[in-house]
């Protein structure tokens, strides 16, 4: 059977050069329709979505248990492993292709199978059993550090022996388009003695990945490189909102709290890791050598075009403030999930990493206002004379990323979010 990700490969379902599922892609979501349904899984082919669930029900798909396509979370399916995803992804890939007639020919199953993109709610992809949030890029910890510490103390002495990372709230993970609060907290700028309880004033996004974990982890053990690669079964974009001025007050001694546990957004595809194969490429040199349980034999990083948009309360259209990639962060996915069940933690599937915010090394590929704006100092400029240092009620923000193919591109769709005011 011809490889998914071959560029040769064309649907019969036409799909646009610049579209971000072509038959290369085929990321895997949760979506309902206005039939009544109950939410279940699907694949994105162009401007459609492929209904598994029908798909199986008239057998032409088989993975196994009968019924793992009509859950409303991929977690069940997640859990057969990865020569099950492989086989699935192929089977699905070989449905669609142009030269196959079985679906394109099939004008009842076609009908019932392939629903419109536009007539979809998309949900949360995923049950998130457990969320750890990860530190990784080395120009963004830089950056940071020299807004704080200075220049000479950017970078605290663990960083570069290890990926840092907190665990964060799954509770509160949720899909594009959620709208979210601004979050209160205690506030207590240098100026004052004492805090107080009021709602956030610094609310910034966080420009990240998302990587899913697929398959689960004993307790007491650890990873090897290959096993924790394989454990990966895709990826999302990941907005990990962040309360600046909460987070200043509350992060000492213990790290991030509550200024991260309001809200964590996602977007509604998971690309497979096997779709991103051909992106595949050698992250930054990194000195010191890790020790030898991060030591990566092979290349772990990828090609990932990223693009932020900020679109201000009351403007018509998003203005991008940031082009970065994710070729740039300096602990990879695999050394991060290597680094996570080191100690004899056990991961489970649904279990949710954040890649940490993804900055490159220029001005504009920087993935967060706190550097953006340089904590305020340097306010962007958006169109209509509209400034901006942190994001205030009524803004919605847009990240989009893509793997760009000859001739097609592997994209994940969008992350969007709208800030609501406090309670």
């Amino acid at each position: 059977m011809p490889h998914p990700n071959d560029p040769s490969h064309r649907s019969f379902i036409d799909v646009s050069p610049t579209s971000d599922f072509p038959i290369q892609n085929l990321p895997y979501g949760v979506f309902s329709t206005r039939d009544g349904l109950a939410p279940r899984v699907g694949v994105a082919i162009g401007n459609y979505v492929l209904d598994l669930w029908e798909l199986e029900q008239d057998s032409r798909l088989d993975v196994g248990p009968l019924g793992v396509f009509s859950s409303k979370c991929l977690n069940p399916f997640m859990a057969l492993g990865p020569k099950v995803w492989a086989k699935t992804r192929a089977r699905i890939s070989e449905l669609l292709r142009s030269d196959n007639p079985e679906l394109r020919d099939n004008r009842e199953l076609r009908e019932r199978a392939l629903v419109p993109m536009a007539d979809v709610t998309l949900h949360l992809p995923v049950s998130v059993s457990g969320y750890t949030d990860f530190y990784s890029s080395k120009e963004h910890a830089t950056n940071v550090g020299v807004m704080f510490r200075g220049k000479d103390n950017a970078l605290q002495p663990n960083w570069l022996f290890m990926p840092i990372g907190y665990n964060g709230r799954a509770s509160t993970v949720v899909v594009s388009g959620t709208k979210v609060k601004r979050p209160r907290g205690q506030l207590k700028p240098p100026t004052v003695d004492v805090p107080s309880f009021a709602p956030c004033k610094r609310l910034d996004f966080e420009l990240e990945m998302g990587v899913v974990v697929g398959q689960a982890s004993a307790m007491g053990g650890m990873l090897t490189e290959q096993q924790a690669e394989e454990m990966i079964f895709g990826f999302v974009l990941l907005n990990d909102w962040s309360a600046r001025d909460i987070q200043q007050w509350e992060y000492v001694p213990l790290g991030p709290f509550l200024a991260k546990a309001f809200a964590t957004s996602i977007s509604p595809w998971i690309i497979t890791r096997e779709a991103l194969e051909p992106f595949r490429l050698q992250g930054p040199e990194q000195e010191p050598a890790p020790l030898a349980y991060l030591k990566q034999g092979k290349p772990q990083n990828y090609n990932v075009e990223l693009d932020v948009a900020l679109r201000a309360a009351g403007a018509n259209a998003p203005a991008s403030i940031s082009r970065t990639n994710f070729k740039y962060m300096y602990w990879s996915s695999v050394q991060q999930l290597m680094h996570h069940a080191s100690s004899g933690c056990a991961m489970n599937v649904g279990d949710l990493l954040g890649s940490g915010t993804i900055s490159g090394p220029e001005k504009d590929q920087r993935g967060s206002l706190l550097e953006i704006s340089w904590n305020g100092t340097e306010p962007v400029e958006l169109p209509g004379g509209v400034k901006r240092s942190f994001l205030e009620d009524g803004d919605s923000l847009v990240m989009r990323g893509w793997c760009q193919g000859n001739g097609y591109r592997v994209g994940f769709g969008e992350v969007e979010g709208t800030i609501l005011p406090a309670e």
